[in-house]
């Protein structure tokens, strides 16, 4: 059985214990109990931090791209190997069935292998000029840069993290949740151990705040990458704004379906329960707001409410789970305020709102239906296990409830007329938008979202390009 490892920043390549400075507790969320002792970095950490992202930068923007390709292929081959063990951890600190987080190790295999690939493509090009002239544009890393990365997938968001300025030819300082550190920290290892210098990428962690504030003061970092919440983005993308520091901001969603008489009704059944209790609901492109034409609406919330009694919860360690714990004891509060807040303003809770068991940060998989547009749960992002599910009598209506909040991160739609699916495709306000199918993600896609869901992207070449800076050079 895998052991939780000892807790440490990595800096400069060196293993920073917590020794007699500040430390968090990191805990189980399927017992409460506490697993580890995680250090907390002070100013100092910060900045020798910085001083050794600025040396990594000026000595990885020279390596060639087989280099950078060599450590990240090299990288992919030793997740793969590590796979059950990094797997393990992450569901200890997280909570996640084991085999979900083990899907997220070979979804960083697959970005690290397809990003290794990336960089023999960072191509310019030559203008068109007279005789005499030459006139290039330029891709070029765009300098140290600062990645903070949420709990709530702890191996794939640390990848992304690392996997991209390391293709663009950046120094990376990772700043991942202090929930869940042993996991970003496995994934930082094995790129050292496939030989990328140990000044190109770091890992620190601290209070939030002060972190923040510490490294997006100094003119060093170039780029911030940042994964989490709206309210967190938006003070983020201040504090950047201050240095003209760019930005990646993958933040909060509140994700629409739109699910239509003539779609094929059981495979959306099916893909809308396995999607919704998928990481119990911590997901910010997870399916929550149900818009469903009214002819079918009852049916479809019956046999939704029918799949969610079917989730088996428990540890995620435990063979047969399908849906481990919520990750800290925050989440079950946040559910017992907005599904009572629902009920209270008249929406009929068909199955769940309750905590589950005696210990750890269990909840019921949840069913609301008829919610009232005044309930706080159809603006505030639930990020838990619970459906919102609606009827609508007219396309118009769905379409316009699905572009009604601010957030425009992930949506979906069930339909089997194809001229509908193509004023889907045009009509919702999504960064990325799933037809038929829950699947949004790839190595080779861009994820990101408009509006108060954020800008720029991850993945795909847009990923590596998110690291980059454009330079015209005209020779007469």
């Amino acid at each position: 059985m895998t052991q939780y490892p000892r807790l440490h920043m990595i800096i400069n390549g060196e293993q920073v214990p917590a020794g007699s400075r500040r430390t968090s507790d990191v805990v189980n969320p399927a017992t409460g109990e506490v697993i580890g002792k995680l250090p907390l970095a002070d100013a100092a950490d910060l900045d020798r931090a910085l001083e050794v992202a600025e040396e990594g930068f000026a000595l990885w923007r020279k390596s060639t791209p087989q280099e950078r390709a060599h450590v990240l292929t090299g990288a992919a081959r030793l997740m793969l190997e590590r796979a059950d063990d990094m797997a393990r951890i992450a569901t200890m600190e997280q909570g996640k069935p084991f085999a979900e987080a083990r899907i997220e190790v070979m979804m960083n295999v697959g970005l690290f292998n397809f990003y290794a690939g990336e960089c023999s493509r960072l191509y310019g090009r030559e203008l068109v000029r007279p005789e005499g002239m030459r006139s290039t544009v330029r891709w070029e890393p765009v300098g140290p840069v600062a990645a903070f990365a949420p709990w709530n997938f702890p191996l794939g968001n640390p990848g992304r993290k690392l996997g991209a300025p390391i293709a663009a030819g950046c120094s990376v300082i990772l700043k991942c949740a202090e929930e869940t550190p042993a996991s970003a920290l496995g994934v930082l290892q094995c790129l050292l151990d496939a030989g990328l210098p140990p000044s190109v990428a770091q890992a620190v962690f601290g209070v939030p705040d002060e972190v923040s504030r510490h490294l997006l003061a100094s003119p060093i970092i170039r780029k911030l990458s940042f994964t989490g919440s709206t309210v967190v983005g938006k003070h983020l993308a201040k504090l950047a704004a201050d240095n003209m520091i760019r930005t990646t901001m993958e933040l909060g969603g509140h994700g629409p379906v739109l699910v239509f008489a003539d779609a094929d009704f059981d495979k959306a059944l099916a893909t809308a329960v396995g999607g919704k209790y998928r990481n119990a609901g911590q997901v910010c492109v997870s399916p929550t707001r149900f818009i469903v034409e009214e002819s079918i609406f009852e049916r479809f919330r019956d046999g939704f409410i029918e799949g969610a009694k079917k989730v088996v919860v428990g540890n995620g360690l435990d063979e047969g789970t399908t849906m481990g714990p919520m990750a800290n004891p925050r989440r079950p509060e946040a559910m017992d305020r907005l599904i009572g807040d629902a009920v209270a303003k008249g929406a009929k809770l068909g199955t769940g709102g309750e905590r589950v068991g005696n210990q750890g940060y269990f909840y019921a998989p949840s069913v609301l239906s008829e919610v009232p547009l005044d309930a706080e749960i159809m603006h505030e992002e639930p990020f838990g296990p619970v459906a919102i599910i609606n009827p609508f009598k007219a396309e118009d209506a769905m379409i316009a409830e699905a572009n009604r909040l601010p957030y425009g991160l992930a949506a979906y739609a069930w339909t089997n007329d194809v001229q509908r699916q193509r004023r889907l495709a045009a009509q919702l306000e999504a960064g990325m938008v799933g037809i038929n199918s829950h699947m949004i993600g790839g190595a080779d896609a861009p994820f990101g979202g408009v509006k108060w869901s954020g800008h720029g992207s991850e993945d795909g070449p847009e990923g590596v390009k998110a690291c980059m800076v454009l330079k015209a050079v005209h020779e007469g």
